[in-house]
């Protein structure tokens, strides 16, 4: 990713609404839907700047990879020890059949390789482990944020599924999130289109509009898991090693 991205993500991530809600959700969806042993370990494989870290960090102990060396130094500070430098798919280093639960955030999407990836991911597994994604959905939607953000490609429903029954994991659960925003951000996409603008860069929100996004999007934990949500920003996927 760009440098201006990692500098956006180390000053807004405890206060932007994207960050903050996606945050709660993914907490959902692992707290409802995966049973997790006493004395988990987990791993984040592109942790950026850390922020999901305290988070994981109540289901258990947690390592984390991050490739980039400034966000990894902060990263770092939020977790209290080395965070791995590890690149996808090779993932040098770091310890096979070890993980109650690996989770790759708005990852897969930066891997050229990203089948190699998900091998990768499930080697370093636990027996019964679960692996935990999220991506950006809809190739249609692409826009000069996933080129600011070195993105290979958005997923669909249904290439993400592909991708990981073709895995050594089993498929347990996909879906859209950021649903109930979605109409809105085909419309502001559509509008920069229409006038030849966009901004690539994120940015903190009025914050009455702030608060508002965050209390929509975070409302969804409510329904994730419980009832399939309609197309969204966003997909999760949920598998597990055999």
């Amino acid at each position: 990713m760009e440098r201006v991205i990692y500098k956006a993500m180390a000053e807004l991530d405890d206060r932007h609404w994207w960050y903050r809600a996606r945050r709660s959700l993914i907490a959902e969806i692992i707290r409802r839907q995966i049973p997790l042993p006493p004395q988990a370990r987990l791993l984040e494989v592109g942790c950026g700047t850390g922020h999901n870290l305290p988070m994981l960090s109540d289901f258990g102990a947690v390592d984390a990879i991050e490739v980039d060396e400034e966000a990894r130094g902060i990263a770092e500070t939020r977790l209290g020890r080395p965070v791995l430098a590890a690149p996808l798919p090779e993932l040098r280093g770091v310890p096979h059949s070890h993980y109650d639960l690996i989770g790759a955030f708005d990852v897969l999407e930066h891997i050229d390789d990203d089948q190699k990836a998900i091998e990768a991911l499930a080697a370093c597994l636990k027996p019964r482990g679960r692996l935990v994604l999220t991506v950006p959905a809809h190739q249609w939607m692409w826009s000069s944020h996933d080129e600011l953000n070195h993105h290979k490609r958005r997923y669909s429903k249904a290439s993400l599924t592909r991708l990981l029954e073709r895995s050594p994991l089993q498929l347990d659960t996909v879906g859209y999130f950021n649903s109930l925003l979605f109409p809105l951000a085909v419309g502001a996409r559509l509008a920069s289109r229409l006038v030849g603008r966009s901004s690539a860069a994120e940015k903190l929100p009025p914050k009455p509009v702030n608060w508002l996004f965050e209390r929509i999007f975070v409302s969804e934990r409510y329904l994730l898991g419980r009832v399939p949500l309609p197309p969204g920003l966003s997909l999760f996927a949920i598998a597990s090693a055999t």
